[in-house]
């Protein structure tokens, strides 16, 4: 990851993490964003043999994550509940596949537990909001600095996620108290 993809991450990462339920329209945005580029990043070895011509293009290569974050983000605009089910959801397969890899095993239990959880945020949303954005954006500050600091993320990155996203939640719950 380029320095300034970095940066964009982890500050991304802190608006989402400790605002995310204030500013949750947008947070669903950048939330959906994030995962759009991530999964374009994690494709663009294949796009890239299935169109040769453009894996030599630093255009293509920086314009085509970006524009598969964008399409991913206008789902941020739409209904809340499938935002915030779809949210745990991938969430729950983007750290399985981060840190266990795409054996089909991990793919099919993390699909499953990503399911459980998507049910359950859409029946509790407010909460769901909270932990789900703080989780997101400790990802973003979580991968942000692990890619800055050349960190060993087999070591550091579930502890740090999780001390992230639950500095993030606390901050969150309360800032917000009670039931919008």
């Amino acid at each position: 990851m380029e320095l300034y993809q970095s940066i964009i991450f982890i500050l991304i990462g802190i608006a989402i993490c400790f605002f995310g339920y204030r500013i949750k329209r947008l947070g669903f945005f950048i939330i959906w964003f994030l995962l759009g580029y991530n999964i374009m990043l994690y494709l663009m070895p294949t796009i890239n043999t299935w169109i040769p011509q453009i894996a030599g293009s630093g255009l293509y290569q920086t314009l085509l994550p970006i524009a598969g974050g964008i399409l991913l983000g206008l789902l941020g605009f739409s209904i809340e509940k499938f935002c915030v089910g779809g949210i745990a959801f991938l969430l729950t397969m983007v750290i399985a596949i981060q840190y266990f890899g795409t054996a089909p095993q991990v793919l099919i239990i993390a699909a499953i537990i990503g399911a459980l959880l998507a049910g359950l945020a859409v029946s509790l949303i407010k909460p769901a909001i909270i932990v789900s954005t703080a989780l997101a954006g400790a990802y973003g500050i979580t991968v942000g600095l692990i890619s800055l600091a050349s960190f060993d993320k087999t070591v550091v990155f579930f502890p740090l996620l999780l001390v992230i996203a639950a500095l993030g939640a606390i901050f969150q719950f309360t800032k917000n108290p009670g039931q919008d």
